[in-house]
């Protein structure tokens, strides 16, 4: 009863924010107690046949080391892989389309791109809803609103009896033009409500109320394919931490960076298909704005993939068309590229005899050979282990230990195959997987127009640090930061995650004194529906609106974003519109025309309600000189195996310095610095990591 009551008090003395996030081999937690500033984290093994159980385990862990009782939790948000994995594993509903008659192929036709231009055999990717599934209504809208056709709801209920017949669970409507008047959407959803309520609808304007209809309809399609499975996965979560004892509402981490509302993710559920993610590049720059770091590449590789995102002048860039799977989400998401080499990427000979890595993984289960765990399969963690990069500590918090005798084994049917040693194997995986990566954030970088020396590489995830150091020395970029607990930062991007919601309305008119009316008009409502969803959301703090438009030249089929100021769409202050359209214009292709007309087809608005701002402490006295190594570890740095130092990550102080090459060994990673690097910690315990000539 002692211990009990104890325990009863600290908890009431505590204040604990929660940040969860779950990749493809472990689920990672980052907590805060926000009074004492003291930050505790924790991966944990995902567990693919029990969706939920990986967080149950979390927090007793959590508990048991860190005293954190569940009703102390005062802030819990949660990043998922469930809407990503079911359309990349395509284990969606089956669904029906409801469009105009005539317009029944929308959705193949898409924008007449093929996956891959320069190759002769590619083919588009199979559409999620079945041709024989879309069903022709007869109704029609014209371009300026009006109505040429009223919708004929005997075809509605005829299509809604043959979908069901052939074992629809839900209904997708988008009709052309509905971004002016939602009026026959709506009325065809009462309709099918009544003829057929076991099935879920959605429209596209309640979705996405954008111009184009292939993009409003593909993002309409992706909401309804993946909202049983995260309606379902999202309703057990809750349970489970009312279970628990966790009175905290769940919250979200959104594709835009932000975090909404169990309850609106559930119906929202495309808002949510990239929260891993985006909430990594925004715990990224959160710590390089604590760090003092203005411009960052951030490159986060967990267990299949490596993303690449860029932080310019400390904020994350946003934009839309990221890809899920092979189908692109037209909603306001933070810009990340990605490729299919992660830690556990499997290395392969293909029939002309060339070594390959991935897009195969070997995930969690049965992982990488060196985890022990039924692998045997050579994986990019099983080459780091091989070169000596690994093998040296526990890994994943003591879940782990790096078995090298297994990882050799697995490499050496690769090495076999070949006429190579195990080692030149080895370092032949991570080399391809370092050029591979090469060559996508080149890409990265030319889109943006940015020059990558004058950038700092922020490598995070599981194995973000063990090849960061070796990509940043191919780009000759400035520095490497690596933050304290490089292997949770998506977890804490959640956790420090502002309340953010997306609103748009297309406006669709020439940039001219006749404009501003509508104009006005239209970001007053936008800026009434972002204040009333941040209600909505239970925020009762400051809120910052921020305002875009999508503009462009006339005559061009496509437009740019613009920030743009309040006051200026208020006041009509046209010429401060027209020379941010030129500037942005600019910088983005070297060219503007300030004579030329100007279009806007979009209005954009960003209601943002600030989230915490954690207080951290270090809590360590600033000791200036050499750090010592722990020892000396033998290591295959290219063409020999050489003794380098191992240090602890516990036991690095403010002001320490070191040399590489080196191996820093911490609970949640594993930080390979190469030769050439010159190392500092700065008082908030990142490591600087800077090259020589």
């Amino acid at each position: 009863m002692a211990d009990a009551a104890r325990q009863a008090v600290e908890a009431s003395q505590q204040d604990w924010k929660i940040g969860v996030d779950i990749g493809g081999t472990f689920i990672d937690f980052c907590a805060l107690e926000s009074r004492s500033g003291r930050i505790a984290s924790l991966k944990v093994l995902t567990t693919p046949d029990d969706p939920g159980a990986e967080l149950m385990t979390g927090l007793s862990l959590l508990a048991e080391r860190e005293g954190l009782q569940p009703e102390a939790i005062s802030r819990f948000v949660h990043g998922t892989t469930v809407g990503i994995n079911t359309v990349i594993q395509r284990r969606g509903v089956s669904l029906a389309l409801l469009t105009n008659a005539g317009f029944e192929d929308v959705i193949e036709l898409a924008r007449l791109k093929m996956p891959d231009v320069y190759s002769l055999f590619c083919s588009r990717p199979e559409q999620l809803i079945a041709r024989d599934m879309i069903f022709g209504i007869p109704a029609r809208l014209r371009a300026d609103g009006s109505e040429a056709r009223a919708p004929d709801m005997k075809a509605v209920a005829a299509a809604v009896a043959a979908a069901r017949a052939k074992g629809a669970a839900g209904i997708i409507i988008s009709f052309l033009h509905s971004w002016r008047d939602d009026a026959q959407e709506t009325a065809i959803k009462s309709e099918i409500e009544k003829l057929a309520p076991d099935l879920f609808v959605f429209t596209s304007s309640e979705v996405w109320p954008v111009i184009r209809e292939y993009e409003r309809t593909t993002t309409a399609i992706l909401n309804g394919y993946v909202h049983p499975r995260v309606s379902g996965y999202l309703t057990a979560l809750e349970d489970k931490l009312a279970s628990r004892g966790v009175k905290a509402p769940a919250l979200l981490t959104k594709s835009n960076g932000g975090v909404m509302n169990a309850a609106e993710g559930k119906r929202s559920c495309v808002q949510m298909l990239l929260s891993g993610t985006a909430s990594g590049v925004i715990g990224a720059a959160w710590l390089a704005r604590l760090a003092g770091e203005k411009h960052v590449l951030t490159l986060d590789i967990g267990g299949t993939s490596a993303d690449f995102a860029l932080i310019i002048d400390g904020e994350p860039q946003f934009g839309t068309g990221e890809l899920i799977g092979e189908f692109p989400l037209h909603i306001p998401s933070v810009s990340v590229s990605s490729i299919g080499v992660g830690g556990g990427s499997i290395a392969s000979i293909d029939a002309h005899g060339v070594l390959r890595v991935g897009p195969e993984s070997a995930g969690s289960t049965p992982g990488p050979a060196c985890y022990g765990r039924g692998g045997t399969q050579a994986t990019v963690t099983d080459a780091m282990a091989v070169c000596g990069w690994l093998g040296h500590s526990e890994m994943a918090y003591g879940q782990l230990q790096v078995d090298v005798g297994l990882a050799r084994a697995a490499v050496l049917t690769l090495a076999e195959r070949i006429g190579r040693s195990v080692e030149e194997v080895s370092q032949a995986i991570l080399d391809i997987a370092i050029s591979e990566m090469f060559v996508e954030v080149e890409k990265l970088a030319s889109r943006a127009g940015v020059d990558l020396r004058e950038f700092t590489l922020m490598p995070f995830g599981g194995g973000g640090p063990m090849l960061g150091a070796f990509l940043a020395r191919e780009f000759r970029m400035a520095k490497v930061i690596g933050p304290p607990r490089p292997g949770v930062v998506s977890a804490l991007g959640g956790l420090v995650a502002d309340l953010r919601g997306d609103f748009i309305k297309t406006v669709f008119t020439h940039l001219s004194p006749e404009a501003v009316p509508l104009l006005r008009g239209s970001s007053e409502a936008l800026s009434d529906e972002g204040r009333g969803w941040l209600i909505k959301q239970g925020h009762e703090g400051p809120v910052e609106l921020r305002i875009s438009a999508d503009m462009r030249y006339v005559g061009q089929s496509f437009e740019i974003e613009v920030p743009l100021q309040a006051g200026w769409v208020a006041e009509g202050d046209l010429a401060a519109m027209e020379e941010a359209f030129h500037a942005m214009h600019a910088r983005l292709y070297d060219f503007a025309d300030p004579d030329g007309g100007i279009e806007i087809v979009n209005l954009r608005l960003s209601a943002i309600g600030a989230g915490p701002a954690p207080q951290t402490t270090v809590g360590l006295d600033e000791i200036v000189g050499m750090a010592e190594p722990e020892r000396e570890i033998p290591v295959y740095t290219g063409k020999a195996f050489e003794w380098i130092g191992l240090y602890r990550r516990d036991q690095l102080h403010p002001g320490g310095r070191f040399s590489g090459p080196a191996v820093v060994a911490q609970d949640d990673t594993t930080f390979a610095i190469p030769a050439g690097t010159q190392v500092a910690i700065d008082r908030h315990l990142n490591l600087h990591l800077t090259f020589s000539e």
